[in-house]
């Protein structure tokens, strides 16, 4: 992956991360009006565009749009959040120890 693309990986996992913190990443949701969850979805489908240009695992950020429109609904949101930052944090781990596929 380029700089940029774990980047966006890196990125994403660390804001998934934060909106499963189970009473902290809720109220942050809530007090914002819901406006992060616009935000997760926008860098999601950045990362997603990016990581299909240089063939990078984008299965977890196209659970993260999922999630970002999930989430509207609290305790499934709260699980969702955790299950894509999991989910994020195994990409870039692993996207880390890959050789580049030029």
């Amino acid at each position: 992956m380029t700089p940029i693309g774990k980047l966006f990986k890196w990125g994403t996992f660390a804001y998934e991360a934060f909106l499963a913190l189970p009473f902290i990443g809720g109220a942050f949701v809530v007090a914002n009006a819901w406006a992060p969850l616009g935000v997760a979805f926008l860098l999601h489908a950045v990362a997603v565009v990016l990581l299909l240009r240089e063939r990078g695992p984008i299965v977890g950020n196209v659970v993260g749009i999922v999630t970002s429109v999930v989430a509207l609904i609290p305790f499934v949101g709260w699980i969702m959040h955790a299950v894509t930052a999991i989910i994020l944090l195994i990409e870039g781990i692993s996207a880390s120890r890959r050789t580049p596929r030029y």
